[in-house]
């Protein structure tokens, strides 16, 4: 079946994502930043934020756990945009030919509501998704099948005729086993835009 939508993530794939740039100021030595962001504020920890807890929540935890970092940890929240330096290279310019072409746009992310706030109005790129579902208002998180049956559900198209492009395998296995059809995106834009000519959207 023709592939009639392109269903994007957004976190690594239209935008770079890096919780130790948080840090730069604080912890100088990039040895250290990166032992912090491998035990106290790590990406397993953040998982939490895309399944719906709340800044505010997570911080005081996490302080309460790690007091002797409490001021650190209180920047995960303050400073977040930080993690978040600037599109990933390529994609941009592939939404907008697709929107030239009239070709429809979504996203599924895996976003928290507190992140997303201070995030979407920073990319009027996504004023080219028709719909956007995000993991922390729905509170389900990528891979869960009930994230995709959602976002099916929304869009309004059957699976088959939408092509989903992550970064993460596991996302792309489980869109994969539901029927999707599926681009695992790891930095080649290349080869992204060569499949969209091939499925016949550029």
């Amino acid at each position: 079946m023709a592939v009639e939508a392109v269903v994007w993530d957004i976190g690594r794939v239209l935008v770079e994502f890096d919780l130790a740039r948080i840090y730069r100021d604080s912890i100088p030595d990039a040895e250290e930043r990166a032992r912090f962001v491998a035990e106290v504020v790590t990406e397993d920890w953040h998982w939490q934020h895309d399944a719906g807890v709340p800044f505010a929540q997570m911080v005081a935890a996490r302080s309460a756990e790690f007091p002797q970092h409490a001021a650190r940890i209180a920047l995960y929240a303050s400073h977040w945009l930080d993690s978040l330096p600037g599109p990933v290279p390529g994609t941009h310019a592939l939404i907008e030919r697709l929107a030239a072409r009239g070709v429809p746009q979504y996203a599924i992310t895996n976003f928290g509501v507190d992140a997303w706030e201070m995030f979407r109005p920073t990319y009027p790129i996504l004023d080219h998704m028709r719909d956007i579902v995000i993991s922390g208002v729905e509170r389900l998180v990528k891979p869960d099948v009930a994230i995709f049956d959602l976002a099916v559900q929304r869009f309004g198209r059957a699976p088959e005729t939408m092509l989903f492009i992550d970064d993460n395998a596991a996302n792309i296995a489980a869109a994969q086993a539901l029927g999707w059809q599926v681009h695992h995106f790891v930095r080649d834009p290349v080869v992204l835009e060569a499949r969209m000519q091939a499925l016949g959207l550029l």
